[in-house]
């Protein structure tokens, strides 16, 4: 290991790695290190299916080793304090690496504890996170034998933020697949206004759960969870109006606390946790001081260029840009960050490249099912030209379910991760 790299990256999942290749295959000659302590780099976006029982979840893994590009140093270690003045890094057990430019794709955490409960919860035979566990959601999903299902989310940023109703879809074909439908109220809560941001998917989504007699609530932030009497406290956030009490569903057992809280018991639930950066990236000088990014890595949201200091970039999951964290969004932002630092190599003025929000939520809707929902900043729909000749992503496809099924995965393994794509 050298004590100096002209490009040193901070992490090595999706965005480490898929930048680095790119790098590699861009400037063959440069010394480029990966700071990353795992030994296993997992593909996350098939857990979905994992939990839904139509997926290998030993084949979401790889070793680290086998997917760090050739020519690239693995640092096996954490990086623990950022210096940017002194352009170093400090690491658990290294010591100290200086670089020229310095990408930061360091994911997120899973911030279980921010939700009071939910670590009690988890140990329970009733709650469930495809986020941390897709092998329990399946367990559970069939032993389950009828009740309340509820599936929601956090009022953090999360983690491909269609995630928790993908697998809503599943479990509720499931069990009208296993007679247990009509045993059952299969309901979503979100602290959101809608169903899905961007209006041609959404309508979809919107007839899809009327049609199924999915129970949806919005403005519903979890606060709270009693694993022993297996209910589920939410605050009713709609900035314009109060919860109307003659709203409650009585088959739900939905009742309000003296708190104003709205109490739902569950038999089954499914939830993504909190989740926040990275402590070291809180701590640092790229985060958010204050306001409603505070902790995430501060970015242009274009060039994605920290501000302050000009050879540093953020990828991935800790920045804080305004669209969906997902590996198809690292897809895009990793060719704008290799090109704008060659671009700085190169001693040219400013970065040039432009990254447009682009992001991808492929919304499995049932076994053999799925909406391909692409979308840039604003909640603009951004689907594939090419692809939009052939097929209206915009409704439920069996294509699109192969795609997410076997097509993506090769392509993650075998092109994204090879810095070809």
């Amino acid at each position: 290991m050298k004590s100096h790299y002209q490009v040193l990256i901070i992490g090595g999942g999706t965005g480490g790695i898929m930048t680095a290749a790119q790098f590699r295959r861009k400037r063959p000659t440069a010394s480029i290190a990966i700071v990353e302590p795992n030994e296993d780099h997992w593909y996350q976006p098939a857990w979905t299916l994992v939990g839904a029982g139509t997926f290998d979840f030993e084949a979401t893994r790889r070793k680290e080793s086998t997917v760090i590009p050739a020519g690239v140093d693995w640092i096996k270690d954490k990086a623990t304090v950022f210096l940017p003045e002194e352009n170093k890094i400090r690491t658990e057990k290294s010591g100290e690496i200086s670089y020229d430019y310095l990408i930061v794709s360091a994911g997120i955490k899973m911030d279980i504890d921010a939700l009071p409960g939910l670590r009690e919860a988890l140990q329970t035979d009733f709650v469930c996170s495809n986020y941390l566990d897709p092998r329990k959601t399946y367990r559970l999903l069939k032993n389950f034998k009828g009740g309340n299902a509820i599936f929601t989310q956090p009022t953090t940023p999360i983690r491909c933020g269609g995630a928790p109703q993908k697998i809503m879809y599943m479990a509720e074909e499931y069990l009208r697949k296993h007679g247990l439908r009509e045993k059952t109220n299969v309901l979503f809560a979100t602290p959101g206004s809608v169903i899905f941001g961007v209006k041609e998917f959404a309508d979809t989504l919107n007839s899809i759960i009327r049609s199924r007699k999915i129970i949806f609530k919005p403005f519903y932030a979890p606060v709270r969870i009693d694993p022993v009497k297996r209910e589920i406290i939410f605050k009713y956030v709609n900035p314009n109006a109060a919860i109307d009490p003659n709203s409650l569903n009585g088959n739900l057992g939905e009742s309000l606390n003296d708190q104003g809280e709205v109490v739902m018991k569950y038999d089954f639930l499914h939830l993504a946790p909190p989740q926040a950066a990275p402590d070291f990236i809180q701590s640092s000088p790229f985060a958010y001081q204050d306001g409603p990014n505070k902790g995430w890595m501060e970015v242009d949201i274009h060039t994605l260029q920290h501000p302050r200091y000009r050879n540093v970039f953020g990828v991935g999951d800790a920045a804080a840009l305004p669209t969906a964290k997902t590996g198809a969004a690292i897809r895009k932002q990793a060719p704008v960050v290799v090109g704008n630092i060659i671009h700085l190599m190169e001693h040219k003025q400013e970065a040039m490249q432009q990254y447009s929000g682009y992001s991808s939520c492929p919304i499995v809707t049932g076994y053999g099912k799925m909406l391909l929902c692409e979308f840039k900043y604003d909640n603009v729909r951004d689907s594939d030209p090419f692809l939009k000749r052939f097929v209206d992503t915009t409704k439920e496809q069996w294509s699109m379910w192969i795609l997410k099924k076997y097509g993506l995965p090769w392509l993650y393994w075998n092109m994204m991760l090879k810095g070809r794509m």
